[in-house]
């Protein structure tokens, strides 16, 4: 591929669209080639060659997993097809991003909203913590909004080649024989369609199913299910002098009232707030936690205007089954979802990367079929780098999120130093951080200390209330 390629220019939205009634301005944003950087070739010898074509791989779903697996994916010779229905989809996510992406997946400033240095954790009694003390002046954690981040992504893995179809993926037809075609039956919108849309069919080589928890791509193989959360959001424009608040400062609700088993938040994009909270347990009362989200946050969004309301459901663990044969899960298809945090957006761009680097070294750039071993190493490597977190985050939540005594001993154990040093490194960097032994063992110290406090304090509130 040539280096002075041209790509098509990304439009960031500095001002929200949402605001129907006001005149909106935008900023042009031209983003530069990537350097290509070939992934490296270990096709099985046994793999059988490709003749007058390259390998054809669809990616269902057009997120943060399907774009960079569409990237991934074209700029290394794959003929890449991404379907995605809502071309504008504003995804009801809490838009956080880790420092480590926005290097890792080149990713323009100019699609960053703000950057949070500042975070409040607020307790079941409204005790606040700051955390970010242990941040150095270039660190921040990333806000943006999905509709942003989605669109460009898409826009530069077609810059590399890959077709972007605006469709909606409705089932696919598995193959005849060992390296037969994947019949993908969608329906089409464009000038030609019309509104209605146009049922239309494309035969590839292998899928990656990155359309989200409701996956379609998972049910054709028989992925079977996951339990899920819903998340509840409202995006608030709120006044410019409450917003200077939230300037470079997002905030987290614990205790019953905002969810039984997650947290509420308020999370700065460019001209408004996000308000939302989400449940795995009480799904049914979802409004009621919202509300109770909002109403822990109105002395700061009082006088807001909600402009968007958004939910969604998400993954709380992996499926049990994420590759069968050609085709392979990745974001939240797969289920890569973390507890305690909620944390998706990075975890789904970079499952779609492995997975399409996967299918590029097994098919030699391209040139070979590929086949269910292929894709398995993707499995292998992610599980092998990020199992451990989703396992300690799910012992964290099952310890923290059980009870109000217990959420005001994990808000009390956020203020120490040490704790917000080891989980801010953790999570802008994506590695596990080494801890100290003895700073180790005087951490679960106060822990322990702060659950038998928090516990006390309760039984000594139920003996005032009998």
């Amino acid at each position: 591929m040539a280096s002075s390629m041209a790509f098509k220019p990304f439009t960031g939205l500095r001002q929200s669209t949402l605001t129907t009634p006001e005149t909106t301005t935008t900023t042009p944003i031209t983003f530069t080639k990537l350097p290509s950087s070939k992934t490296a070739i270990r096709a099985a010898i046994t793999s059988p060659k490709l003749t007058g074509r390259n390998l054809r791989v669809a990616v269902i779903g057009g997120g943060p997993a399907g774009g960079s697996a569409a990237e991934t994916l074209a700029k290394n010779g794959i003929e890449t097809f991404l379907i995605e229905r809502k071309l504008d989809n504003c995804k009801p996510c809490g838009g956080a991003i880790p420092l480590c992406m926005v290097g890792e997946f080149d990713l323009p400033l100019d699609i960053i909203d703000r950057r949070v240095t500042k975070m409040k954790m607020i307790s079941p009694s409204n005790v606040a913590v700051d955390i970010g003390r242990t941040l150095k002046p270039h660190e921040y954690i990333g806000m943006v909004r999905r509709e942003v981040l989605d669109e460009y992504l898409r826009e530069r893995a077609a810059g590399f080649g890959a077709t972007v179809i605006n469709g909606l993926f409705l089932k696919m037809d598995l193959p005849e024989g060992k390296d037969g075609s994947y019949k993908l039956h969608y329906t089409g919108y464009d000038a030609k369609s019309g509104g209605a849309g146009e049922r239309r069919m494309l035969e590839v080589d292998a899928v990656i199913g990155a359309d989200g928890a409701n996956s379609r791509v998972a049910k054709a193989i028989g992925a079977g299910d996951y339990e899920y959360a819903i998340a509840f959001q409202e995006r608030i424009k709120i006044p410019d002098a409450k917003m200077q608040y939230y300037e470079d400062l997002a905030e987290m609700y614990v205790g019953d009232d905002v969810s039984p088993d997650f947290y509420g938040w308020v999370f700065p994009k460019c001209d408004h707030v996000a308000v939302g909270t989400g449940t795995v347990t009480h799904k049914s009362d979802i409004k009621k936690f919202q509300l109770a989200t909002r109403t822990r946050a109105m002395d700061k969004i009082q006088g807001g205007k909600i402009i968007r309301v958004e939910a969604h459901p998400i993954p709380e663990h992996p499926r049990p089954k994420r590759v069968l044969d050609r085709v392979a899960l990745v974001g939240d298809a797969a289920g890569y979802v973390t507890k305690c945090s909620g944390e998706g957006i990075y975890f789904a761009a970079k499952s779609g990367r492995m997975c399409a680097e996967a299918i590029v070294e097994g098919s030699a750039n391209g040139k070979r079929m590929v086949d269910e071993s292929d894709l398995r190493k993707y499995l292998e490597k992610w599980d092998k780098k990020y199992w451990p977190t989703y396992k300690v985050l799910d012992i964290l939540q099952k310890v923290f999120y059980r009870s109000n005594p217990a959420r005001e001993a994990f808000v009390e154990m956020c203020a120490d130093e040490y704790v917000q040093k080891m989980t801010f490194d953790s999570y802008l960097y994506k590695t596990v951080v080494p801890g100290n032994p003895l700073d180790d063992l005087k951490l679960a110290v106060r822990t322990v200390g702060s659950l038998v406090r928090a516990y006390g304090l309760r039984r000594e509130m139920e003996k005032i209330e009998a």
